[in-house]
Order: C-alpha cells, then structure tokens, then sequence
C-alpha cells in the first residue's frame, strides 16, 4: 500500500527555516520505512552541496550500506536541483516526489532535465505536485520575511 512520507519532508523544511536555511525537506523511505530525512544546511555547514535530498541521500545509503537504493522512494518538497538530480540518478533511486516546481534552478522538469539526457545512468519514476501548495508556501514565506 502506497503512503506518502511528503507531510515529514514538509516537517524537515520548516526545520531548515527555522535554522535560517531555504526550507527544502527531503525523506528516504522503503515503503512505511524511513530511511533517512534531512533539511538543507547549506549555510550552517558551509558547504554548498547540504541540499536536503544530498544530506537525505547519503544517510540512507549509510544506513543501507550501499551506495544505490534502487527499492527507495525520495520525497522532496521542492523540485530537485541538477546536482541532485544526478546524485538521485546516481543512487538508483526507484521513485522521486516531490512538490513545489523550480523553474529558476530545477534541474527535473526545467533547466537541465537531468533524467531526459542520455548520460543520465539512471531516471527513477517522477511524481510532481505532491503538496506543492504547501512547499511553495513555506518558501514564498521564507522568501518575503527576508526582503
């Protein structure tokens, strides 16, 4: 049976603002089994690969003790990024959802569409919109407090 892990990725995105970071929240999940979830962190690490779906990513395939996940789900409340989209392909992740769309810097269905080229190893299943009103919500209101 299908459930979705997006209402935790929408918990780890308020969790990255509330830290001062751009609220993307992003969870690993085998089915009812979370893997991993984890929030941006770009700016508390100083490091500019601490996507959420980067940080979610590698503690699953710790865990796993492998660097594919081919039977895992990714839940992502903003649309992925290129660089993470490769490492999504990379891991041989089986399924991505996610919500809110990025045509500024998504690397999915805008910019580079990372899964279409033929260099990508990889394409998981893509499910958009998930919950999207409410990622696009909290990062609009992220966004504004700040101008």
């Amino acid at each position: 049976m299908f459930r979705s892990h997006m209402d935790r990725a929408l918990q780890e995105a308020r969790a990255a603002a509330a830290r001062g970071e751009v609220p993307v929240g992003a969870v690993v999940a085998r089915g009812a089994t979370v893997l991993a979830a984890a929030g941006n962190r770009t700016r508390e690490l100083s490091d500019p690969t601490a996507h959420a779906e980067m940080l979610a990513l590698r503690a699953a395939c710790a865990a796993a003790g492998s660097a594919r996940l081919p039977d895992a789900d990714l839940y992502v409340t903003l649309e992925p990024c290129a660089m993470c989209a490769a490492a999504i392909a990379g891991a041989r992740v089986a399924r991505l959802y996610y919500g809110a769309a990025d045509p500024k810097s998504g690397g999915v269905a805008h910019g580079a569409r990372v899964f279409s080229h033929p260099q990508s190893h990889h394409a998981p299943e893509v499910y958009d919109g998930i919950a999207a009103e409410a990622a696009a919500d909290l990062l609009r209101g992220f966004f504004s407090a700040r101008r």
